[in-house]
């Protein structure tokens, strides 16, 4: 029989995450389904759901970390959960997305990460998700910027680097000067509200990278172009390497990645399409 598996989220119609899974479950011969629930009452569609694990996307990371029985250090680290596992004892929470995006960042963009000035920009799930990984692949600075003051001040906290982890306001951003790397880990495109940058952010030697994807990536990866940016990336290639770290936490083979990337890369380069 197959095992179930799901991701949750709200909105969640234009995930591609069940394409992905189905074709690393096609590569890995692993007898699989795997559909996505929209999901307003996070809780409760959980608990309805009798899978074998599931994936967590916005808004319900934060929400699905309360709901576990366990975590692992990833998880633990981040405050947030986009993968779980059905244990004997309960869910069973864990975070692939900053091994996602190292991954993508360094395996497949070629991208050495060591010493660069990195500006966040929100402090949400998502910015939880990867903050800790960015910092463990070596880079410099760590310059968080996020509307709420408050959430800004708690994940700087909650990374306990205070000598390279810096919290600002958004108002600081044109005096920060130029940064190597720029993570855009907001959601503001996705409700057409995308805040105004300052130029002064991009360099020559920038890389910028959405963690969103086709649509929802278009605002911040025209910004970065037009700021001058060395490189401006959507976050498809970490969804498909985030993906592939929870396909082998459910089935312990991790699936070869390349093939399943370009083939909806280039489906995006043709439709503009969106994560």
């Amino acid at each position: 029989m197959p095992k179930h598996y799901a991701v949750f989220g709200n909105p969640i119609a234009h995930s591609l995450s069940p394409r992905i899974h189905a074709a690393f479950a096609r590569q890995a011969g692993v007898d699989m389904d795997y559909v996505a629930i929209q999901a307003e009452d996070f809780a409760a569609a959980l608990s309805a759901f009798e899978g074998d694990g599931a994936s967590v996307t916005l808004p319900h990371k934060e929400v699905a970390a309360a709901l576990c029985a366990s975590l692992g250090e990833r998880a633990r680290r981040a405050g947030v959960v986009n993968t779980l596992i059905r244990t004997a004892d309960g869910w069973h929470g864990d975070n692939t997305d900053g091994d996602g995006l190292v991954r993508d960042l360094t395996g497949r963009r070629r991208l050495d990460l060591r010493g660069r000035r990195t500006l966040l920009l929100g402090a949400g799930g998502g910015a939880r998700g990867v903050a800790p990984a960015l910092l463990d692949a070596g880079i410099g600075d760590l310059f968080i910027v996020n509307r709420t003051p408050g959430r800004t001040d708690a994940l700087a906290d909650a990374l306990g680097e205070p000598g390279r982890v810096h919290p600002r306001n958004f108002e600081d951003l044109g005096s920060l000067g130029e940064f190597d790397l720029i993570v855009n880990a907001t959601s503001a495109a996705r409700s057409t509200d995308f805040p105004s940058l300052p130029m002064s952010l991009c360099g020559p030697r920038t890389t910028a990278v959405d963690l969103n994807y086709g649509e929802a990536a278009i605002p911040f990866l025209a910004w970065a172009r037009a700021a001058g940016a060395h490189e401006a990336l959507d976050g498809l290639g970490m969804l498909v390497e985030q993906a592939a770290e929870s396909f082998r936490l459910w089935h312990g083979v991790r699936p070869d990645t390349g093939p399943v990337y370009a083939e909806l890369a280039g489906e995006s380069l043709s439709l503009v399409s969106a994560d």
